[in-house]
Formats: structure tokens, sequence, C-alpha cells
């Protein structure tokens, strides 16, 4: 295990999480990570419905109110006065309903920083309709790009939609805000909406299209499949491997490895010649193991690695050298992915049972 930094980034940040699933209780836990004092709202009887414990929700006090209620709104209200942020992941209207939107509670905190997570973002046709990541990115052109040629497309988990275009996006317009606080003394309303995000990671390919070096059909591409070296083969096992040698250094260590022809290497980029490049380099890998080959390309520098299942990621040397994962609630979950002076922050190693940190005044009425 790498050595943690003794001093959070964000040490005295004072944090309060609205309620909310998937992308705001990750983007929250980033921040907790960093050294945010967070404290969590959830409403009494509801669930997130990914289990309380999930390692997910670390770091935080947790409170359950009912905010209709006088007294619990009371002392949620008190929280929010005394928070340099508010982090919200509802519909459009549901806080301002509640008398807790960025005018509320901004004209009793000015520094309140108040992160409000979307969909669809706050106006604009779709703002009040639902959604989920697959919907997201399929309106901005990433799902379609996503899966074999004749297949449908493939939705890439949850990984783009809600957590790179929500929770990261989110949290990297918090730190903004925190910093120019710095210079101003006054909060705003920051606001990250998935779709938006998503189409922000999406800006390379955008640019590639038009400019000719990206077609919309799928596997033609340099990094979707379509090149013979950016690519997953099966192996004998019937595992895969990944393929990645994109430059030709490491494209002529990959020939080496496989005992192809040097002579490929003047026609990596020959398109006309990837067809039969693609079948020797798939007949090949079918000839061993995967692991096997991952033994052999550890003299290569041909940029070929083991394609894992999720099981297998946790225990794999590589990572367990590094101490990406740690057990909390005995739940794996990865650590902290910034380094400060070569070290990671003090990690939160425990998750708060539910409504843990609620006064007895606060909901002393229901």
């Amino acid at each position: 295990m790498n050595a943690q930094a003794a001093n959070p980034a964000l040490s005295g940040v004072r944090i309060v999480e609205a309620g909310g699933m998937g992308p705001l209780p990750l983007a929250a836990m980033f921040l907790a990570d960093l050294g945010a004092e967070i404290t969590r709202i959830d409403r009494p009887g509801t669930t997130t419905g990914i289990g309380a414990d999930n390692p997910m929700f670390r770091g935080r006090r947790s409170v359950e109110l009912d905010l209709r209620d006088p007294a619990d709104f009371a002392y949620a209200r008190s929280l929010i006065d005394d928070a340099d942020v508010l982090l919200e992941g509802f519909r459009p209207g549901v806080m301002e309903r509640l008398s807790l939107g960025p005018e509320d509670c901004r004209q009793r905190n000015t520094r309140l920083i108040y992160g409000r997570m979307t969909g669809w973002g706050s106006d604009g046709p779709l703002a009040d309709k639902g959604g989920h990541d697959i919907n997201y990115i399929s309106l901005i052109g990433a799902l379609h790009a996503i899966g074999q040629r004749d297949g449908p497309p493939t939705p890439p988990l949850n990984l783009l939609g809600d957590y790179g275009g929500g929770s990261m996006m989110l949290v990297t317009g918090i730190l903004a805000a925190l910093y120019e606080r710095e210079r101003t003394g006054l909060g705003k309303l920051v606001e990250a909406a998935m779709i938006d995000g998503a189409a922000t990671l999406m800006s390379q390919m955008y640019y590639m299209l038009v400019h000719g070096s990206w077609t919309d059909a799928r596997e033609a591409n340099i990094v979707d499949g379509g090149t013979p070296f950016y690519a997953t083969y099966r192996t004998r096992d019937d595992r895969y491997v990944a393929v990645g040698p994109l430059e030709s250094k490491f494209f002529a260590e990959l020939l080496k490895g496989l005992r192809l022809p040097e002579s490929y290497l003047d026609r990596q980029w020959d398109q006309s010649f990837w067809p039969t490049l693609r079948s020797d380099i798939a007949r090949i890998f079918l000839e061993r193991d995967r692991d096997e080959w991952v033994r052999h390309f550890e003299q290569f520098d041909a940029c070929v690695t083991p394609v894992l299942t999720i099981r297998e990621a946790l225990s794999h040397p590589y990572n367990v050298d590094r101490g990406l994962f740690i057990e909390i609630n005995g739940y794996p979950t990865a650590v902290p992915p910034l380094k400060f002076n070569g070290e990671r922050p003090a990690m939160p190693t425990s998750v708060p049972r539910r409504g843990e940190h609620t006064p007895p005044r606060a909901n002393s009425s229901n």
C-alpha cells in the first residue's frame, strides 16, 4: 500500500449531500476521499437502490430527515446554512418546492456553492423527463458508436453518462467554484447535466467525424475495434487479450511477439491489408491460453494485456502491488485515484449506518 497523505486537500470543507442515486453519491465519495466533511440527508423509508452499506457511501455522516416535518426541515436548513457546498441530484423544481432551491439557500448563506446534478439539464424540452445513462449517451452519439459492427449498440455499463459525464463534471465544477470563492467570497450555482458532460467526453470523436478520420459505422475506427491492432482477441481457453499497439514502435513489438513478418510494419495503416492482418493475429492468439500469452508478452513492449473479469481484477498481482483495492464492510472498493506529493489521501474506511447521526431533536415530532 502506498503512503497516505496526512493533510487532505479539502479538510475543513463542509458539504451537505441531499440524497440521490448513482452519480451523486460517487461525486460525494470522491470529495469525501479528498477530506471534505460530508453529511448525507436521506428521507426516512427511501432506498438508493445500491445498498446502504455500499463503500460508495464512505466517509459521511448520515441523517434521515422528513423535510415536510418542521423540526426536520429546520435541522436540514441549519446544516445548509453552515455548509460550504450543497449537492443535490433531483429533477428540476424538486428542491425549489421544498424551499431549498439555489436562491432560497444562497440568500441565507452567500458563500454556499450549490451543486446541482441533472440528466437532461434544468431547462429545455426534456428537463422534466426521466432518464438514465443509456438515454443520455444515446442522444449525443456515444451509444451508437460502441459495439460490434453487425450487432446492436452496447451500453458501456453506466460509466460514460452517469459517472464520466455526471460525477466527474460536478466535482470539477465544485472545485472550480471553491477556488473562485477564495477570490470573491461568494458561492454560486454549479450545474452538471449528464448529457452535457458525456458530449464533452465525445469531443475528439466529433472532430474526427468532420475531419474525415472517423465514420459513423461501428468497428470501423481507430479506437472502436475497427483497427486490427486496437482490438480484443480470443485465446485457446476462450478468454481474451487486449491488443493496442497504435504507435509503430509498439506494433513492431507485437509483430515480433507473434512472429509475424517484419514487412507487415510498413502496412500497419494500409486498410486494404487489415483483414489479412486481423485474420493472422486472431489465428495465432488461438494457439495458446490467455495467461500463456500474458507471460510470453512480458518480454515485449507491445501493449498486450489480459482482459480480466471484475473478480479477476480485484486480485490481479499488478493491482495488488499498487494497493488499488481495499475492503470496507466486506466489500471491495478502489482507493482514491489521486496522489499529492506522491501520497494518496487517507481515505475514509467506514460507512455509516443509515440515519446513524440523526439527532433526536430533528425528528422529535415524527
